[in-house]
């Protein structure tokens, strides 16, 4: 991260024609790109960037991540099994066709098993029993169980046009065929690699967009997506480097939009294994047995790591220490729960005590485009391990999109990932993260380590039943005391986000990190 600043000294002296955003179109440059464009494929923020921009979902959050309404304008409890939701009218579909409840009810049914979905949506719709159309606009559903945050968990699930997507392949919505939303864009064309293409919706429902076209320039590299933004080649970034901030905001023309974002970087463990694929002795030859199976080894890791030095010396600052799910603010979050101390002369005790006075060794695996300073933080852990008596083996980063696939088939030891919270309480991250992995359920879908907590998982469904707000809170708190006590994962830090782009810009900075031509407009 520190060499990005030389980079940008060495060209200030330039005289750059920075313009200004022609009315009409809008050229971001994105740090990530999609794997698909079927808005349904996978969770992850590379994709959904992209679905929201040309679908929409039951309900939105704001800034700070408190519900609207969206597709759905109103939501009630019948009774502790029934809902009944109240669709918006005259919304309309790319293709001029009007939105239904059937439409609705199709999109959740087709959640629930997306082929080869790596972050699937199946954990939304899992408590669904049964849905029925009442009239065109208003859905009745019955749950398994007493589901208190029911709009939550269904509300974020894109929907599609039912007539065009049910015998749509993943070919029809990558070549647009399929890629028919309500959004406040539309499909014009993807060139994978390089950028996609989009188009305003005239008959959006929604707020008026200020630009007719927009285009989404896949620029990885930190040090391109800059130099584009100050050249004047695109108009919008995001992922902007921590180190980068100052200077960008001492260019004229040129301002940057920040926000604390609710997104856990963690280090994520395979506790489960007898035989785990990274882990050898020092001599790296395969160990029989798993050190990450017990939990003293995962609290001396965690206590290997200074999580403020990451920040202040990678991060600019740019972030907050972690020691559970959410930062405070969102509803699930407990004060009570300290950051791990950095503390490396107990961490080798613990070490000791498990029998690993002399360490292990291991490989650390990690993203290198998917978030500022990925590879740089999965390289400071790894020296930090090694400083504490493991033998790091090795630091592997890989582009996003292969390495996500690698984290979902539990080809990895140890590994940094991320987690957004995109909902107004942790009840849906702990669901998705730590919970047992149960399709059936809807419960881990991001539990790329299949670890399994009986007593965690009983205390959420006690947790996400309780229709009481305060009782449910608290019993949300308890659960994560419960579950970080036993170090599934280690939480390093909350990333602070940020966009720039051209002084006649607006960009809305959001905790949920989502960078989408829907949230810029002109400046006023």
């Amino acid at each position: 991260m520190k060499p990005m600043k030389l980079l940008l000294a060495g060209v200030a002296a330039t005289v750059l024609s920075l313009g200004s955003v022609h009315a009409a179109d809008l050229i971001i440059g994105s740090a990530t790109e999609p794997s698909a464009i079927d808005p349904l494929f996978s969770r992850t923020g590379n994709n959904q960037n992209i679905a929201q921009s040309m679908f929409d979902r039951l309900v939105s959050t704001d800034a700070t991540i408190n519900m609207e309404p969206a597709l759905a304008v109103s939501w009630t409890n019948v009774d502790p099994l029934t809902w009944q939701v109240k669709l918006r009218d005259g919304v309309k579909f790319h293709d001029g066709n009007p939105l239904t409840a059937d439409d609705v009810i199709f999109s959740l049914n087709r959640a629930k098993n997306v082929p080869n979905s790596p972050a699937p949506f199946s954990g939304n719709v899992a408590t669904i029993a049964s849905m029925k159309a009442i009239d065109d606009l208003t859905i009745e559903f019955k749950t398994k169980a007493p589901t208190p945050d029911f709009i939550e968990q269904i509300g974020f699930v894109y929907i599609l046009e039912k007539k065009v997507a049910e015998n749509a392949t993943i070919e029809d919505y990558n070549s647009g065929k399929a890629a028919i939303g309500t959004g406040a864009y539309k499909f014009t064309s993807w060139t994978p690699g390089d950028n996609l293409v989009m188009t305003k919706n005239d008959a959006y429902w929604g707020k008026k967009q200020d630009f007719d076209k927009v285009t989404v320039k896949f620029i990885s590299n930190d040090a391109s997506r800059v130099a584009a933004l100050r050249s004047g080649a695109v108009d919008l970034i995001d992922a902007v480097p921590p180190g980068d901030v100052k200077t960008i905001q001492g260019v004229s023309g040129l301002k940057v939009f920040s926000i604390a974002s609710s997104r856990l970087i963690y280090l994520a463990l395979d506790s489960v294994r007898d035989k785990s694929p990274f882990v050898t002795d020092k001599d790296g030859k395969p160990l029989d047995k798993n050190p990450l199976k017990d939990v003293k080894v995962r609290q001396a890791l965690s206590e290997l790591v200074n999580r403020q030095l990451i920040i202040d010396r990678i991060l600019d600052g740019s972030a907050e220490a972690a020691g559970q799910l959410v930062p405070n603010g969102v509803a699930g979050s407990d004060p009570s729960i300290k950051v791990p101390a950095f503390d490396a002369n107990d961490a080798k005790k613990l070490l000791a005590d498990a029998g690993y006075k002399d360490g292990f060794g291991i490989t650390i695996h990690t993203s290198n485009d998917r978030f500022p300073g990925d590879a740089e933080v999965a390289q400071a852990v790894g020296q930090m391990f090694a400083r504490g008596g493991l033998k790091v083996n090795g630091v592997v980063a890989q582009p996003y999109n292969v390495y996500t696939k690698g984290a979902s088939n539990g080809e990895f030891s140890a590994f940094i990932f991320s987690l957004g919270n995109s909902t107004p309480t942790s009840a849906t991250g702990l669901r998705n993260l730590l919970m047992t992995a149960n399709k059936e359920a809807g419960t881990g879908s991001f539990n790329r380590t299949k670890y399994s907590n009986p007593a965690f998982d009983q205390a959420m469904l006690a947790a996400t039943s309780e229709f009481d707000a305060k009782k449910r809170i608290e019993m949300l708190q308890n659960a994560t005391k419960l579950v970080f006590a036993d170090v599934p994962v280690i939480p390093l830090y909350w990333q602070k986000v940020h966009w720039a782009g051209k002084a006649n810009l607006s960009y809305v900075a959001n905790m949920t990190e989502d960078t989408t031509p829907v949230l810029a407009g002109l400046a006023e």
